[in-house]
């Protein structure tokens, strides 16, 4: 199973995600890095281990606030061999594609972006990216059919609880379990809630092929032997 660790951007800096409450985001503190600039807190994130991806949610750029590209072209500058993976909330075909071809880092789409099931079917043949089934308090966000239909999915999809993010409850296993069950093979990634490496430990048993990471990594609930256990 892979270690994905995360990191959101807005305003220029990483912040720090709790429960999907984008308004209330502030700068982050970790003792991973002296300050909360993108660059610094990437820098102290790879420090812990090897991981080979990092997951860039562009808030700014969801909201449709400009984005982070700048950013994310000096992070892949510095970490050549890292996967980027980046969601900036794009849905247009046009959008998408240019990212895939040219970067900086490789699209994903999250269906919480994504108006219709006919848009969400074009977006995904435009991205050849990851899929992001993204879930609020509410329930499903985006098309419905997009969440119920595994034959729309492309062959990696992410579990995204909003509400988990950042919460320290542990990951949502019941959705994670419906998920893979009908993925039929599709690689399947969590996203929210990882508290320690117990966590970790039964997310590879269920069959995650990689799970996304943040505060456990900032706060030290994950340490570098748990990290190591993964990366090697």
């Amino acid at each position: 199973m892979e270690l994905i660790p995360v990191i959101d951007l807005m305003g220029g800096l990483v912040v720090h995600a709790r429960r999907g409450a984008r308004d209330a985001y502030r700068p982050i503190e970790t003792p991973l890095s002296t300050s909360a600039d993108p660059l610094d807190v990437a820098g102290g994130l790879m420090s812990l281990g090897g991981f080979r991806r990092l997951y860039v949610a562009d808030l700014d750029a969801i909201a449709g606030k400009g984005g982070h590209d700048a950013v994310l072209a000096r992070l892949a500058a510095r970490h050549p061999s890292l996967g980027l993976w980046v969601d900036a909330g794009e849905a247009s075909p046009e959008a998408l594609a240019r990212r895939a071809s040219e970067g900086p880092g490789r699209p994903v789409v999250g269906s919480e972006s994504l108006a219709s099931l006919d848009e969400a079917k074009a977006a995904l043949a435009a991205s050849h990216g990851p899929l992001s089934l993204d879930y609020g308090p509410e329930g499903p966000r985006g098309p419905l059919e997009l969440h119920a239909n595994a034959d729309l999915w492309p062959d990696e999809v992410i579990v995204m609880t909003l509400a988990r993010v950042g919460a320290g409850q542990g990951p949502d296993y019941e959705r994670l379990a419906d998920v893979i069950a009908r993925a039929g093979g599709r690689h399947v990634h969590a996203a929210g809630g990882v508290r320690d490496a117990g966590d970790l430990h039964r997310l590879a048993e269920m069959g995650v092929a990689g799970v996304l990471l943040a505060s456990a990594l900032h706060d030290g609930r994950l340490s570098r032997a748990d990290i190591a256990a993964f990366t090697g």
